[in-house]
C-alpha cells in the first residue's frame, strides 16, 4: 500500500490549557467578557468541540482500509454508496463545510465493508480542508487500498465561508469529482454512476 496517500504532517499539540486560553483571547477580541456567566465555560466547550470537529487528525485511514474481503463470488459490478454525510471545516476560515459524498468502485477481486467507506470520508473530512483535496484524498485512498478497476467520488457541499460571510450567497453548493480507472476512461461506466447518484441530468456529464 502506498503510504504517502495517507500521511499528514504532524506537529506537537499545545496543552489543553493553552488552547482554552486562546479561545478566551478570541472572545475578548470579539468584544465580550470571557469571565461573564454565559461565557465562563465556553473555552472548555470549544476545545472539546474541536476534538470532535478535527478527530480526523487522530484517525488512521490506512488502518480503516486494511480489512478487505476476497470471497466475492467474482462480483465485478459497480458498488455505490450514496449520500454519505460530510462535515468538514474550511482551512481558510475554519467554518463548516456541510454536504454529501457519493462513492463508487468497480471491484477487482476485493471488496470492503460499506461502513468503512463512510468512515474513510470522516477520517479525511474531519480535518481542515478544501473540498477539492478532500475529494481526491478519498478516491486515492480507496484506489490504493483496493486496487479496483475504477473509483469515483463526487462531493456536493455548502461552504459557510461563502453562505454566511463574504459574498453571503445561501443556497449555493459546490460539486467536485474525482474519477479514476474505468470511471475516467469509459463514458458508459461514468454515466451509470452519475445516474445512480442523480447527477446525470445536473452536470458532470
Amino acid at each position: 500500500m502506498d503510504e504517502a496517500v495517507f500521511k499528514v504532517a504532524r506537529r506537537p499539540r499545545p496543552s489543553r490549557d493553552a488552547a482554552e486560553q486562546a479561545v478566551r483571547i478570541l472572545i475578548e477580541w470579539a468584544g465580550d467578557d470571557p469571565d461573564r456567566e454565559g461565557l465562563i465555560d465556553t473555552p472548555r466547550r470549544v476545545v472539546r468541540a474541536y476534538e470532535e470537529f478535527f478527530e480526523g487528525y487522530t484517525s488512521d485511514p490506512q488502518a480503516l482500509l486494511e480489512t478487505t474481503f476476497e470471497e466475492t463470488a467474482d462480483y465485478d459490478e459497480m458498488v455505490t454508496l450514496r449520500d454519505i454525510r460530510v462535515e468538514s471545516h474550511c482551512e481558510h476560515h475554519i467554518v463548516p463545510i456541510l454536504g454529501r459524498a457519493h462513492i463508487a468502485y468497480l471491484p477487482a477481486g476485493r471488496v470492503i465493508g460499506i461502513s468503512k467507506l463512510a468512515r474513510i470520508v470522516d477520517a479525511f473530512a474531519k480535518r481542515l480542508q478544501i473540498q477539492e483535496t478532500l475529494t481526491a484524498q478519498i478516491a486515492d485512498a480507496i484506489n490504493v487500498a483496493l486496487k479496483p478497476c475504477g473509483v469515483a467520488v463526487v462531493i456536493e457541499a455548502a461552504h459557510h465561508c461563502m453562505t454566511t460571510r463574504g459574498v453571503k450567497r445561501p443556497g449555493v453548493s459546490m460539486v467536485t469529482s474525482k474519477m479514476l480507472g474505468a470511471f475516467r476512461t469509459d463514458q458508459a461506466t461514468r454515466q451509470e454512476f452519475l445516474a445512480l447518484i442523480g447527477r446525470d441530468r445536473r452536470g458532470l456529464e
